[in-house]
């Protein structure tokens, strides 16, 4: 196999709209470039993010979490509330990008449970699927969410555009005892290991901040956006 260039960008803590922003236009700027990119990021404070397909009326009901943003992936509600969040941007130059949605989900979250088993933390991809609620996600475990002790504490979305594949991925790790840095790091080493990635750091360009600004205030923080359907 040979070696691959992805960037890495950890964004430390952000504002709800801006997070979703910043995953948008880093999709963006990994497809121009042609190097897919790993995103590791935070929430200010909490709040709750939702499916692009899914009807606002239904997610606003689950939860109390404010701000409510839609996601620019599929997948079910999320509660950004103490959990690890993450993105994967591929272009579509990219072999990842052919892979069926099931393969990438499958994927992703073999390379999640790699890094938790270089940590000593012992987990399992869900055989199949136990029911959900309704439109939410950590409730119940679709195949091959990962699982600690029967309990996810793994699940991601995806959304495949024409300009290459996004998946934002959400882990609950509390009870693992491990460190948010360690997984990271884990992470990125598991990568190097398996693909033989060779990482190089994202230096966001001023446009690039400003684009991921412009995203937020004009699209993921407004409500004719996220109440579109």
């Amino acid at each position: 196999m040979a070696e691959s260039t992805w960037f890495i960008l950890n964004s430390g803590l952000g504002e709800a709209a801006e997070n979703m922003a910043c995953d948008e236009a880093l999709l963006e700027a990994s497809s121009s470039q042609r190097h897919p990119a790993v995103r590791f990021y935070g929430w200010e404070k909490p709040a709750a993010t939702f499916g692009y397909f899914q009807r606002y009326a239904d997610v606003s009901a689950l939860t109390q979490l404010r701000p409510l943003i839609r996601r620019p992936t599929g997948g079910g509600l999320v509660l950004h509330d103490g959990d690890w969040t993450y993105s994967v941007s591929i272009p579509p130059t990219d072999a990842w990008f052919a892979l069926k949605a099931v393969e990438s989900y499958q994927r992703i979250h073999e390379w999640v449970q790699a890094a938790f088993h270089d940590l000593g933390i012992a987990t399992t991809l869900s055989p199949c699927c136990v029911r959900e609620g309704p439109g939410q996600c950590f409730v119940g475990a679709e195949q091959f969410d990962l699982l600690h002790d029967g309990v996810k504490i793994a699940g991601a979305a995806q959304r495949r555009r024409k300009d290459g594949l996004l998946i934002q991925g959400s882990i609950q790790a509390g009870k693992t005892g491990v460190q948010r840095t360690a997984f990271e790091r884990a992470f990125c080493e598991a990568g190097a290991r398996q693909w033989r990635i060779r990482w190089q750091d994202f230096r966001p360009a001023p446009e690039f901040s400003q684009y991921v600004r412009q995203l937020a205030s004009g699209k993921y923080s407004r409500d004719d956006y996220n109440e579109r359907r």
